[in-house]
């Protein structure tokens, strides 16, 4: 299989690109090396493939890469929190624009498979049972609760506590950041760009990712990132709210697999979205304690408080991906953080932290 991979020098795209050449694949790779997660240079790792350094919001570039082309692996994207909402129309302009930009190239070059790199951030909170009203949307957290130290969101109806459940794909979704918004954009492009030509997508909604060729020192990075940068300067990571947020960490070799089986499996019809996930939830507070043991560091600092695009547990169901697709990961927590305290990580990112 001829495959184009978007993104394809980035933390997960360059793990992807690597396992489809092992699996005897070829690839096309394109990168526009955004400076929010890339050094000055392209990165050792990626240069094995040759990469074509380029937009993928450029027509006429999609056009000749897609010649001869099967299947189109889309990861790339500007990822992250952000800083402000001044980030919001590069979020559009890379994420959706540049998605449909594709997507119309793959419909001149006869490319019907699509695998879109989605993001549990969709789901805004995660799934919540109240012990009187079963299954229930959690009520807004407010400032003064979260100023309190009451983090836990509560039952509409009664205003109990609610018991973190397994989100499941067909879960209500709820973006709350820019970031989160563009990527549910994505699935949506890529939805009707299914109706229309008859394509087939799989979404693969990525939980809390982590592992080597992570970008480090940036806004954008994710949170294992963010503690490792830390304690490398010998600083305690600071962890928000309680430290008892919930997340499923899941190591980015096992994404990349999800992309492998996702790329070979039976097209599905229309757009299938997936969690891509541990199964093992931990928390936050987990994630620092464990990476701050692995590096012989200093303890986790809980400084409270909560960032406004927060939420509090995100716990994800696997069943679908392992019915799907066969997939299941095979890095555990303990294993994989502390792998990942002597990971290579990229450069510095050219936008300071």
């Amino acid at each position: 299989m001829r495959v184009l991979v978007t993104g394809a020098a980035g933390f997960i795209g360059s793990q992807v690109a690597d396992l489809l050449v092992a699996e005897g694949h070829q690839v096309v790779c394109l990168d526009a090396l955004l400076p929010q997660a890339h050094g000055g240079a392209l990165p050792e790792w990626s240069r094995r493939h040759d990469p074509v350094i380029g937009d993928v919001r450029d027509p006429g570039l999609l056009d000749d890469l897609l010649a001869g082309v099967d299947a189109v692996c889309h990861q790339a994207a500007m990822v992250g929190h952000g800083l402000d909402p001044s980030d919001a129309p590069d979020y559009a302009s890379h994420n959706d624009y540049g998605t449909a930009v594709l997507l119309a190239a793959m419909h001149r070059a006869g490319v019907s498979r699509l695998v879109l790199a989605s993001s549990m951030v969709v789901y805004g909170e995660g799934r919540y049972g109240c012990a009187r009203h079963g299954v229930v949307r959690p009520a807004p957290r407010r400032a003064a609760d979260l100023a309190a130290g009451r983090y836990d969101p509560t039952c509409p109806e009664c205003g109990d506590t609610l018991a973190a459940l397994l989100v499941p794909e067909d879960a209500p979704l709820e973006p709350r950041s820019t970031y989160a918004a563009s990527k549910l954009a994505q699935e949506h492009l890529a939805a009707a760009w299914a109706r229309q030509t008859g394509g087939a997508v799989w979404a693969l909604r990525y939980h809390n990712v982590y592992g080597p060729r992570m970008p480090r020192d940036t806004p954008y990075a994710g949170v294992a990132s963010i503690f490792r940068s830390a304690l490398a300067d010998g600083r305690s990571p600071r962890v928000y709210e309680d430290g008892r947020q919930r997340r499923d960490f899941v190591h980015v070799t096992d994404v990349a697999r999800a992309n492998l089986l996702a790329l070979t499996a039976p097209v599905p019809d229309g757009l299938v979205s997936l969690n891509v996930c541990s199964g093992e939830p931990h928390t936050v507070g987990d994630l620092a304690a464990a990476l701050a043991s692995a590096m012989g560091g200093p303890a986790p600092v809980v400084v409270g408080g909560a960032r406004a695009a927060d939420v509090r547990h995100v716990v994800a169901d696997p069943g679908r991906a392992r019915e799907l697709l066969g997939y299941t990961a095979r890095v555990g927590f303990l294993d994989g953080v502390a792998a990942f305290a002597t990971d290579p990580l990229r450069d510095p990112a050219a936008v300071a932290a």
